[in-house]
C-alpha cells in the first residue's frame, strides 16, 4: 500500500456515548433516512484533515474529542484526536477508538502552514512522499508547497459541493487560484510538479535547442499531411459529438427494429413447434379414429352373427328330426325335450356374448367421438397457426428489409467516425510536438486562457478515456464524448459544460470525475492520497421530467457495481438502499431515523453505545 486508508471516525466525551463507524478497506457505503448524520460524517472526516471549521449539529453537542484513524503506506496505524473548534491536532500511534486521556506522541498545528514542518499537512505528505512538491500559483512563475487541503479537495466531495456548479478543481470563481488549481491536476495526472524558473538556456543549449527544433517542424509538417481534412481539432470534436449523436439515435432505431426482428423469429418459432405438435397429434387421432372404425364395424358384426345364430338355432332345434344339430347326437340316443334343451342352452350363449360385445361398443363410441371432437379442434388450431405464421413470416420479411439499409448507415457512420477520431489523434500529436517546440524555442506565444503550466494532450487524452469508460460502466446517457477542459477547467460531456447541465447531471459527473481521477493516478502510480469520500453522488439522478437527458433508473445499480471494483478506497454517503450485491460485498451502514435499528450515526440516548 502506496496510500492512506481511513480506518474509523469516532466522537468521544466524558459521559457521552460513544459514536463510530469503521471504514472497509474497500467499499464502505453510509445510507439510510435523512437527518441521520450522514453528511456530517463527511464533514467531520473533511475537517480532521485540516479543514478550517466544523459546523456542529446538535446531536454532536457534549463530544469534547473527535478521532480520525488513519493507516500509513507503510500500514501502520494512527488516530489523529481533535477538539472541535480547536486549531492543534493530537497524534497517537495506535488505533484508539475511545476518549483519550493520556499525553499525545505528537502535536501539530491542524491547518496547513507554508514552510512549517509541524502541521498535519506536513506529516502526512511526507509519509504518501509528497512533501518537497512545489506548485505554480501565479503566471509569474512562483510556486508554493503542496498543501494536504489540495489532494483532499480533489478526493473528498462533501453534499455541498456535489451538484454546485463551480468546478470540481477550483474553490471558488476567483482568478487567483485558477493557476494553483491548475498546477495541482498536472500534478496528479503527471507527476511532475513545479520547480522555480530558472535562468534559460545558454548558447550551447541554445544551438541543441534550435536543431530539436527544425526536427520538430519536420515531423510536424509529416503529421500535417497526413490530415484528410481542414477542420481544427475544436471542429473534428464537434463533427464527433455529432456523429455520435447521429449513431446513438440510429442505435436505438436499429434496437426497435432489432427488437421486433428477434420477437417475430421466436413467435414464429413457437408457431412451427405449436404446428408440429399439431400435425403429429391431428396424424395420432387420424390413426386412431381408422383403427376404433374397423373395431366399430367387426363389433357390429359380431352381432349381426350371434342374432342370426340364435335365429338359425330356434329354427333347426325345433322343426329338424335326425342327428342333433347341437350334440351330434343320433335319434335313439336323444331323450325326450332334447331338441329344446339344446336349443336353450345356444340361446343363452349367444345371448351372453351378444351382451359382451354390446358392451365393448357402447365403450368405443363415445371415444370415437371425443377423437372427432379432437380432430375437429386440431383442424381449426392448424389452420390459426398457418395464417399466424404468415403473418409472422411477413413480420420478418419486412423487419430485414429495414434492417439492411440501417447497417449500411450505422457502417458508414462509424467509418466516419473512426476518420475523425483518426484526425484528432494526428491534432493531438501535432499539438504536442507545437508544445516541445515552443519551450525549446522560449515562445511564450500561447492563448491567453491556456494555464501557464498546461497538461499535455496525450495525458489528458488518455484521462478522458478513463472519464468515459467510467460514465459508460455507470450507464449514464447522453453525456457522450466527456473530457477534463483544462482551459474551461471544467467537465464537459455531450457538448456542454458541466456547470450547464441540471444537477442530477452535475452531481454524477463530479462523481465520474473524482473516481476516474483517482483510478487514473492509482493505477499510473501517480500522486493521489489513495481513497475517496463522495456526499450524494447519484441521490438527485432522477427520471426526467423535462430534465436535459433521458435519465435511465438504472444508473446507482451500475455506479455500485462500479464501485466494488475501485482500486482504492472508497466511502459512499447516499439516502437510497444500495442492490443487494452491494449490501453482501462491501462495508455497510444503515441508518434508520427513530423507530429501530441504528438511527443515526450518534447513538439515540445516552445508554446506547452501539457503534
Amino acid at each position: 500500500m502506496d496510500d492512506l486508508r481511513l480506518t474509523h471516525l469516532t466522537y468521544a466525551g466524558s459521559g457521552r456515548p460513544t459514536a463510530s463507524v469503521a471504514f472497509g478497506a474497500e467499499l464502505t457505503v453510509i445510507y439510510g433516512a435523512s437527518d441521520t448524520g450522514k453528511s456530517f460524517i463527511v464533514e467531520s472526516v473533511e475537517y480532521m484533515l485540516g479543514g478550517a471549521r466544523l459546523p456542529l449539529i446538535p446531536e454532536a453537542e457534549g463530544y469534547s474529542q473527535i478521532l480520525l484513524g488513519l493507516k500509513l503506506p507503510d500500514g501502520a496505524p494512527i488516530t489523529l484526536v481533535r477538539r472541535p473548534g480547536a486549531g492543534t491536532v493530537a497524534v497517537h500511534y495506535e488505533d484508539l477508538r475511545d476518549l483519550v486521556t493520556r499525553r499525545s506522541d505528537r502535536e501539530l498545528t491542524a491547518v496547513h502552514r507554508s514552510g512549517s514542518s509541524r502541521s498535519l499537512s506536513a506529516m502526512l505528505l511526507a509519509e504518501l512522499g509528497y512533501a518537497d512538491t512545489r506548485i505554480r500559483k501565479n503566471d509569474a512563475g512562483g510556486t508554493r508547497g503542496l498543501s494536504l487541503a489540495d489532494l483532499v479537495y480533489l478526493s473528498l466531495v462533501t453534499e455541498t459541493r456535489m451538484g454546485d456548479a463551480l468546478s470540481p478543481v477550483l474553490r471558488s470563481n476567483a482568478a487567483n487560484g485558477k493557476t494553483a488549481a491548475a498546477s495541482v491536476m498536472k500534478y496528479l495526472l503527471t507527476g511532475e510538479d513545479d520547480p522555480v524558473v530558472d535562468t534559460g538556456p545558454n548558447a550551447e543549449q541554445r544551438r541543441v535547442h534550435k536543431g530539436q527544433i527544425g526536427l520538430l517542424d519536420q515531423i510536424v509538417v509529416e503529421l500535417s499531411a497526413k490530415l484528410t481534412t481542414r477542420e481544427n481539432a475544436s471542429q473534428l470534436r464537434e463533427r464527433l459529438t455529432r456523429i455520435q449523436t447521429t449513431i446513438d439515435g440510429q442505435s436505438r432505431s436499429l434496437r426497435v427494429i432489432t427488437d421486433r426482428h428477434v420477437g417475430a423469429v421466436s413467435a414464429r418459432m413457437n408457431a412451427a413447434q405449436e404446428l408440429a405438435a399439431v400435425e403429429s397429434r391431428l396424424a395420432e387421432v387420424h390413426d386412431l379414429l381408422t383403427r376404433f372404425g374397423l373395431l366399430e364395424q367387426q363389433y357390429r358384426s359380431d352381432l349381426d352373427r350371434l342374432a342370426m345364430v340364435s335365429e338359425a338355432g330356434s329354427i333347426l332345434g325345433y322343426f329338424r328330426v335326425g342327428t342333433c344339430v347341437f350334440c351330434g347326437a343320433e335319434p335313439e340316443h336323444q331323450h325326450h325335450g332334447h331338441g329344446e334343451q339344446e336349443t336353450t342352452q345356444l340361446h343363452a350363449a349367444v345371448e351372453a356374448e351378444a351382451a359382451k360385445t354390446g358392451s365393448l361398443l357402447a365403450d368405443l363410441l363415445p371415444t370415437i367421438a371425443d377423437l372427432r371432437t379432437q380432430l375437429d379442434e386440431l383442424v381449426g388450431r392448424r389452420g390459426v397457426l398457418l395464417l399466424r405464421a404468415r403473418e409472422l413470416d411477413t413480420e420478418i420479411s419486412k423487419a430485414e428489409e429495414r434492417l439492411a439499409p440501417l447497417r449500411t448507415h450505422m457502417d458508414e457512420l462509424l467509418g466516419a467516425r473512426s476518420t475523425a477520431e483518426r484526425e484528432l489523434e494526428l491534432h493531438a500529436r501535432i499539438e504536442e510536438l507545437d508544445d516541445r517546440r515552443s519551450k525549446l524555442d522560449g515562445a511564450g506565444a500561447v492563448r491567453s486562457q491556456r494555464p501557464a503550466s498546461h497538461i499535455p494532450a496525450r495525458v489528458l487524452s488518455k484521462f478522458d478515456d478513463v472519464l468515459r469508460r467510467t460514465l459508460n460502466a455507470w450507464s449514464v446517457p447522453s453525456v457522450e464524448f466527456a473530457e477534463y477542459d483544462q482551459y474551461g477547467m471544467d467537465v464537459r460531456a455531450g457538448s456542454r459544460p458541466r456547470s450547464g447541465r441540471g444537477q442530477g447531471v452535475r452531481s454524477v459527473l463530479h462523481s465520474a470525475f473524482t473516481t476516474a481521477l483517482a483510478r487514473y493516478c492509482l493505477s499510473g502510480g501517480l500522486p493521489h492520497p489513495g481513497f475517496v469520500v463522495l456526499d450524494s453522488p447519484v441521490v438527485t439522478y432522477r427520471e426526467p421530467v423535462g430534465e436535459d437527458v433521458d435519465i435511465t433508473s438504472n444508473v446507482v445499480d451500475h455506479f455500485y457495481q462500479d464501485m466494488l471494483t475501485f482500486p482504492g478506497q472508497a466511502i459512499v454517503i447516499e439516502n437510497g438502499d444500495p442492490p443487494s450485491s452491494v449490501l453482501s460485498s462491501a462495508t455497510t451502514y444503515r441508518f434508520t431515523g427513530p423507530g429501530g435499528g441504528r438511527p443515526g450515526f450518534f447513538p439515540s440516548s445516552p445508554t446506547n453505545s452501539e457503534a
